[in-house]
């Protein structure tokens, strides 16, 4: 049984608190901290939370809590850590890890050094559907991955400090971005090295400082390349979709708009609907459980199991540090319009990866490039000979 401390109260806390708290866990929050009296008290009487704090570090050394939660602007998130590695507790920070790679690699070696357990809360890799596929993409279900496109896009952040280029380091790519490139790599190898990220970004609609919008191709050492689109311009709801490409599979994941839950009223639904639904009335998408449907529980369960048998987490702070060097470069590319390096100070996956393409033999003389039936039945080739490199076609009754 793990007795947590939670830094936050806004949407990302709750999501956790209720996560936590729900299917009658062992695993409960007892000190809360929020920059806002009221709000700490009113957040701890919701989710009957023993004791709440405006101060961080009186939090944080709650002498009952063995783990902290932090569940708060991307600002705050060195001086939490730093606090929570000094307390000798183990530590779990929400997405993205950083503003910039500079300061992830800063909090990845507080902990290190401090020798505390670290993990990163990318929920979105954890969903059910998410792990389902990538297990099968490991297993060989798709050949070589060689494309994996992630979006995310909605109308915009539900708090003032993620539209404030200081406190949150970015907009949409921040904000989205995080999340998708942590997908491709999962799909991709998280071993993999990203080499390059060619992105655009631009502020279409809204009156900041930030980006709104942003589209990036991250390569790959092996070849494959990552897709992200991001946005908080999109009307309609949240839009939540992965897509993977392999030698032999693809996969489609839907997670959000259109999950079979489908449902019209002209009078309205007389409740909640989803996270960043834009209206109740009309074609509305309801979400049946939406901590379950963004992967919480498996989130959770993989971290606290992990600390209580002294392993890593599928996602740790390396990780969190990767995504914002990634993010570093996006950036730059988003100034310079051209593909700019992923620079990584510390890297610990494989030293190289084959990039060669995948060549399917025919026979002894030719490579396959194709084969498809044709519509009177016949089957057509498309050869390519070994020696001369010449393409040519065969059809076989």
């Amino acid at each position: 049984m793990h007795k947590i401390t939670m830094l936050g109260t806004g949407l990302i806390g709750m999501f956790y608190t209720m996560t936590l708290h729900g299917l009658r866990s062992r695993d409960q929050v007892q000190v809360v901290y929020s920059r806002s009296a009221e709000r700490a008290a009113k957040f701890a009487g919701d989710w009957n939370i023993p004791r709440w704090t405006t101060d961080m570090a009186a939090a944080i050394h709650d002498p009952e809590t063995d783990v902290v939660v932090i569940g708060l602007p991307n600002n705050l998130h060195e001086e939490a850590v730093t606090l929570a590695a000094k307390a000798g507790k183990a530590i779990l920070c929400t997405k993205p890890l950083a503003r910039t790679a500079d300061e992830a690699l800063r909090i990845l070696k507080i902990v290190e050094e401090a020798g505390v357990f670290h993990g990163y809360l990318e929920d979105l890799v954890y969903t059910p559907k998410t792990l389902k596929a990538i297990k099968s993409t490991q297993n060989g279900a798709l050949g070589k991955v060689l494309w994996a496109r992630s979006r995310e896009t909605h109308p915009g952040p539900h708090s003032d400090w993620f539209w404030d280029k200081e406190q949150s380091g970015g907009g949409a790519i921040i904000d989205l971005g995080c999340h998708c490139i942590e997908i491709s790599r999962s799909f991709i190898g998280k071993r993999v090295k990203p080499l390059e990220v060619m992105c655009w970004a631009d502020t279409q609609v809204h009156p900041i400082e930030a980006e709104d919008s942003a589209v990036g191709l991250v390569r790959y050492a092996n070849g494959a390349v990552g897709q992200f689109e991001v946005s908080w311009t999109f009307r309609g709801g949240m839009d939540l979709r992965d897509e993977v490409s392999g030698t032999e599979g693809t996969i489609w994941l839907n997670h959000w708009l259109r999950t079979g839950f489908d449902m019209f009223t002209s009078v309205g639904e007389g409740g909640y609907v989803a996270e960043k639904a834009e209206g109740s009335t009309g074609w509305i998408f309801p979400v049946g459980d939406e901590s379950g449907s963004l992967g919480y529980f498996e989130m959770f369960a993989d971290m606290l199991n992990a600390l209580d048998k002294g392993q890593k987490p599928v996602e740790d702070f390396y990780d969190g540090y990767v995504v914002n060097a990634i993010m570093d470069a996006a950036y730059r590319s988003a100034q310079s319009k051209r593909w700019e390096p992923v620079n990584l100070a510390v890297w610990r996956g494989d030293a190289e990866a084959d990039a060669s393409g995948v060549l399917r033999e025919y026979d002894a003389q030719h490579y396959l490039i194709k084969e498809e039936k044709m519509p009177d039945g016949q089957t057509k080739l498309i050869l390519k000979d070994k020696a001369s490199g010449k393409v040519i076609q065969k059809v076989v009754s």
